[in-house]
């Protein structure tokens, strides 16, 4: 499994975090052992293709 990651747009402790590997799996940095979230690594592209695309307007209707 790949080494969890954060945005380097997002503060320290006020985001999510990700490792890529086989899966994708998602985490709070708020609450690391609440729990993860592991999606395909299709998915996980899929959503940051929307999420490239969309506009701050497009991302208030999702």
């Amino acid at each position: 499994m790949g080494e969890w990651r954060t945005s380097r747009y997002s503060g320290k402790d006020n985001c999510v975090e990700v490792a890529l590997g086989p899966a994708a799996k998602i985490r709070d940095t708020k609450d690391r052992p609440g729990g993860t979230l592991e999606i395909s690594t299709r998915s996980w592209d899929a959503f940051l293709i929307v999420l490239c695309r969309s506009t701050p307007q497009d991302l208030r209707e999702l």
